[in-house]
């Protein structure tokens, strides 16, 4: 009875707010890589179209995790400020295409003069695109000075949502496949890695902080407002909220404890809900279904796997909660959502076209074929 006492945990702002957040993510994630393929296909830019994975990537993206893993959890200290100014220019570039609809939408919306400014990247560059990268430096500006927890998850909201909309799964038996070895990789590196390298891996590297170079640089030209840059970065590969979060405070908790939640358990399911939200605006094209026929009575398979992340997610959180110790999130999160999809494919007798895939694919062999 104790136990089931401890889930009320759950229902605490820090625990609602990562659920909802990681949820919604996950949907945004997979919503912008439809938008973006949409795009892509529109204009006949396949210079920036997605990278599709096939079965020797699928393999050697845990391989790869892996190793990185290891570099961060022995060399982090000597590479941090190279991983930080990495994370850096990669956060104001994905914040930037995340933020980019929304200007397009602006200017067209308002009828806004957008004048051509230059190039660069063989891309035009405009003067609301100019001021959007501004903002978009200022911010990560802005975290790198303060390091705080709401910039933090900005960013990696941002980073989470632009993999997913440039790496793609092509078919649910190469999804099938990436979810099937980093559910062996989450659970090793979380549960057998302390018995190999005598810490647990996965929690050493996602608990530590970065050195903040900025802060490095302020010290040694001893610039004035030194003490208001933070020495020690948290990282945007996690979305992190503070078991205080607006002011309560969990028994046994103190004031600077986190609930973390890493960007690879939002990115690795939001891409099969991009895969079979591609198959279900496919299969209503393909069907002339009238725009506005309700989502309820389209019977979209991605609404049964976002109910799927949800209920792994929780059931993560409620394994960490009772166990009193960290917990793979994959191992909830993989059989919950390709479960229900794979199940319900098969009822509908779509499983072969859902695990072979005939969608377009948008990558190098397509664009050489257009030429």
């Amino acid at each position: 009875m104790e136990s089931l006492w401890k889930l009320t945990y759950l229902l605490e702002p820090a625990s609602l707010a990562l659920i909802a957040t990681a949820i919604s993510v996950a949907y945004a994630s997979a919503s912008r890589a439809l938008d973006y393929g949409k795009e892509m296909e529109r204009n006949l830019d396949f210079s920036e179209a997605s990278i599709t994975l096939d079965h020797s990537q699928a393999l050697m993206i845990p391989l790869a995790s892996s190793c990185s893993l290891l570099l961060m959890f022995y060399l982090f200290s000597s590479v941090s400020h190279l991983v930080t100014a990495f994370t850096t220019v990669a956060s104001v570039m994905a914040l930037f295409f995340c933020l980019s609809p929304y200007t397009t939408y602006l200017k067209t919306r308002f009828n806004l003069m957008d004048p051509f400014v230059s190039r660069c990247c063989s891309k035009s560059f405009t003067r609301l695109q100019g001021l959007l990268m501004i903002f978009c430096i200022t911010t990560v500006l802005a975290w790198l000075v303060s390091g705080h927890w709401l910039l933090n998850n900005i960013l990696g909201i941002s980073i989470c949502i632009a993999f997913v909309s440039h790496v793609r799964l092509p078919n649910i038996k190469i999804c099938a496949l990436l979810l099937v070895c980093l559910f062996v990789y989450d659970i090793f590196w979380v549960f057998f890695s302390e018995r190999f390298f005598g810490a647990n891996v996965m929690v050493s590297v996602a608990t530590q902080k970065a050195s903040n170079p900025v802060h490095t640089v302020a010290n040694k030209l001893s610039l004035p407002g030194l003490q208001l840059i933070t020495k020690k970065l948290e990282l945007p590969v996690k979305l992190v909220f503070p078991r205080n979060l607006l002011g309560g405070i969990v028994p046994g908790s103190s004031p600077g404890d986190y609930m973390m939640l890493g960007l690879g358990d939002m990115a690795i399911p939001g891409m099969l809900l991009a895969l079979v939200l591609f198959f279900d605006n496919r299969k209503h094209k393909d069907a002339n279904v009238p725009s506005d026929v309700s989502p309820s009575k389209r019977r979209n398979y991605v609404w049964y796997a976002v109910t799927g992340y949800g209920v792994g997610l929780v059931a993560a959180l409620a394994a960490g909660i009772l166990s009193q110790s960290p917990q793979p999130a994959l191992l909830y999160l993989v059989p919950s959502t390709l479960g229900p999809v794979m199940y319900l494919s098969w009822l509908r007798n779509e499983l072969w076209e859902l695990w072979e895939g005939s969608g377009p694919i948008l990558n190098e062999k397509a664009r050489l074929l257009e030429v």
